[in-house]
């Protein structure tokens, strides 16, 4: 029994030392070792574990809220159940047409993800390649790029926001066409000015000198290395995201009824806020705490994927 441990444990440290090397001796080895100490940097930020644990959590419930919620989401009682306080039949009480909030922030939840993510995969890529497009071309491309950019940041998000869906109607689909086209901006900025740095690197010369395109220069050897800094502003910007979507949806312009997104859950609940506080207090938690999880993982990754920190 010792002597299987003590071969683990030997295997354990070289492998630790292989993925550790200073020397890496193919590139497969080099990226599992900055993989690895990004990871050893992150797991020993404590917050940032706890804002990772609720992100998981939320995607847990989220695919498993058929199985989570005591109770239909969109289905109600007027007569016996109408408004009642948190007890151990209704976790978080019930809501003005008798509907269970548990259930109602559970299924919500699947519509907070599905903003997220959407949002995330149409706006990052978008900054991400008007940001090196800009930054690696100069001129006046990259000064008519930046002042498109300029505009957005110009207005605030949420009154942009308001703005787009407006003009394209209310529903959920169109609030995150809008919060996407409003996200973009600041990945711009950001992959501009890691691009300005990278672009005068003696790599880049080098692939310059071998007869390598601008393109394939963009999005092959300076696109890579902007990816980490976009990726800890998406997920920073996570919190701001969810709350233009339940601002949306506050305002009616989000997901319609009887669609239970947190937002609107929250304008349902104003109306009763003074004597039944628990309508809008459970979303409102919920968009606390998944707003801070992301807060809190978004410091974390800044951290481990720093290349100035010593690892």
């Amino acid at each position: 029994m010792n002597e299987t441990h003590g071969a683990a444990t030997v295997r354990n440290e070289s492998l630790h030392e292989w993925l550790m090397s200073d020397r890496p001796r193919s590139r497969r080895q080099a990226s599992l070792g900055r993989a690895y100490g990004a990871w050893r940097t992150f797991s020993h930020n404590r917050l940032a574990m706890l804002g990772l644990a609720i992100v998981i959590a939320l995607v847990a419930i989220a695919i498993f809220a058929d199985l989570l919620a005591p109770y239909s989401p969109y289905i109600g009682d007027l007569r016996t159940t109408r408004l009642l306080p948190p007890s151990s039949v209704n976790w978080f009480g019930t809501d003005d047409q008798g509907r269970d909030i548990l259930s109602r922030v559970i299924f919500g939840s699947r519509i907070t993800l599905y903003v997220v993510v959407l949002v995330a995969v149409l706006a990052a890529p978008i900054g991400l390649i008007v940001g090196t497009v800009a930054g690696y071309a100069g001129g006046w491309l990259d000064a008519v790029l930046m002042r498109i950019t300029d505009i957005f940041l110009a207005f605030p998000r949420l009154i942009l926001a308001l703005a787009f869906v407006a003009a394209l109607g209310p529903g959920i689909e169109n609030a995150v066409i809008a919060i996407a086209i409003t996200s973009w901006p600041p990945y711009a900025r950001i992959a501009r000015a890691e691009t300005l740095t990278i672009r005068q690197a003696d790599y880049i010369a080098a692939v310059q000198l071998i007869g390598a395109s601008p393109w394939r220069i963009v999005l092959r050897h300076i696109m890579p290395l902007c990816l980490s800094s976009v990726i800890v502003r998406v997920t920073l910007d996570m919190a701001g995201i969810i709350l233009t979507a339940a601002g949306l949806g506050f305002l009616g312009l989000g997901a319609q009824p009887p669609m239970p997104e947190w937002g609107a859950l929250i304008a349902n609940g104003r109306l009763y806020v003074l004597d039944q506080w628990w309508v809008a207090a459970a979303p409102g938690a919920a968009i606390f705490l998944v707003s801070l999880a992301f807060n809190l993982l978004g410091d974390g990754l800044r951290d481990a994927l720093d290349p100035k920190a010593e690892k």
